[in-house]
């Protein structure tokens, strides 16, 4: 009879192993690995029949092989690379893998993906994680809002931080002939009289959020260094920005004058308080806004003359806008002599604004000048 030959049947935990392996090379693995011509598994072989690894000698340009040089061994590698595997924290090998969505998985290290991340990160991150973290500091507030940059006199807005709150504040920082200062030393010459040509004009009162201020219609003008220049505006601040040899007054007036070519020149009367109510500033006080913002426009005129001192002498040097943007080249002309007003006329202008005044700036060796 013939002779039969009996092919011993795998035990029951190994038959398991090789059915879960097949299935896994199944799922994911390339042509070869599920058509039935690839090797044997090297989890079918008995571990005693294994021999041990030996490292193999690293090619010219190549990293070092691996510890183990089972052929299988590298297969496994690159089937869980294309699945973007890695090896579960609790495996005791690793060919336990598990397997994560690509899209999330990180680059494995010296790839091209991982060296293009890596880049990113030193210029401060991929677009995604860009925007994933000004996402972030915007719900935390930590993003400055470009439209919340307001300056003011005191707080997060003001003036030590007027430069820095827009680009084109910077003048406010950086400037050489700032405003106001405190005027010492000025050269007695004999300064030719300003010409002041004002009369009786139609005006509106307005609360611009910073001051009152006082918009009065054509036909003003001062006459000084051979230029004229027309009256746009004046509004007030308290306490006065500008110091006689380190005196600080009250209150102050800035009349606002503007020249064709577009200079600058402004006249400041000092106010400081005395008996009784100043006539021109009453007027104004009685037509103040209810709102910020909202001119009133007033039935009547406004006489400028009967804002100016009897004496007209003056100090006189280069400097600035005192509010943003601080722009240089403005002519200032100070009158000597301060105009009195009431108590009650300050406790008004007190209410609305109790400080809205730069502080000096350093006159930087400016020249001087002051009418004999």
């Amino acid at each position: 009879m013939p002779h039969t030959v009996r092919r011993p049947v795998p035990s029951r935990p190994l038959a398991t192993g090789l059915l879960a392996l097949a299935a896994a090379l199944c799922l994911s693995a390339p042509a070869w690995a599920s058509d039935g011509h690839g090797p044997a598994p090297a989890a079918a072989r008995p571990a005693a029949a294994k021999p041990p690894a030996k490292a193999a000698a690293a090619e010219p340009g190549k990293p070092a092989a691996t510890a183990s040089a089972d052929p299988m061994d590298a297969l496994r590698e690159k089937l869980a690379t294309r699945l973007g595997a890695v090896k579960a924290p609790e495996a005791p090998t690793p060919y336990v893998v598990r397997v994560v969505s690509k899209a999330n998985a990180e680059p494995a290290p010296g790839t091209a993906a991982a060296h293009a991340e890596g880049k990113a990160d030193a210029h401060g991150g991929t677009p995604a994680k860009v925007a994933r973290l000004r996402a972030a500091k915007a719900a935390a507030g930590q993003v400055p809002n470009p439209h919340a940059a307001h300056w003011s006199y005191g707080g997060e807005g003001g003036p030590e931080q007027w430069g820095q709150l827009k680009p084109e504040f910077a003048t406010c920082a950086k400037g050489s002939r700032q405003s106001p200062i405190d005027i010492r030393s000025g050269v007695k010459v004999d300064l030719e009289p300003i010409q002041f040509d004002y009369r009786p004009s139609p005006f509106g009162v307005i609360d611009n959020g910073h001051t009152i201020q006082v918009n009065v219609a054509g036909g003003n003008a001062i006459e000084v260094q051979g230029q004229r220049f027309d009256l746009v505006q004046f509004h007030f601040h308290r306490p006065s920005e500008e110091r006689i040899n380190g005196r600080q007054f009250d209150m102050v007036a800035h009349l606002v004058h503007k020249s064709p070519e577009g200079r600058l020149a402004v006249v400041a009367v000092l106010l400081d308080r005395g008996g009784q109510a100043q006539p021109l500033i009453q007027t104004v006080w009685n037509n103040l806004p209810l709102e910020k913002g909202t001119e009133v426009s007033v039935r009547g005129d406004i006489d400028m003359n009967h804002l100016l001192p009897a004496d007209r002498r003056y100090f006189t040097y280069m400097g600035s806008l005192t509010t943003p943007p601080c722009s240089e080249g403005v002519l200032w002309l100070v009158l000597q002599q301060p105009v009195t007003v009431a108590q009650d006329q300050i406790g008004v202008f007190s209410k609305l604004y109790p400080m809205n005044a730069r502080p000096v700036q350093q006159a930087a060796g400016r020249l001087i000048k002051q009418s004999n």
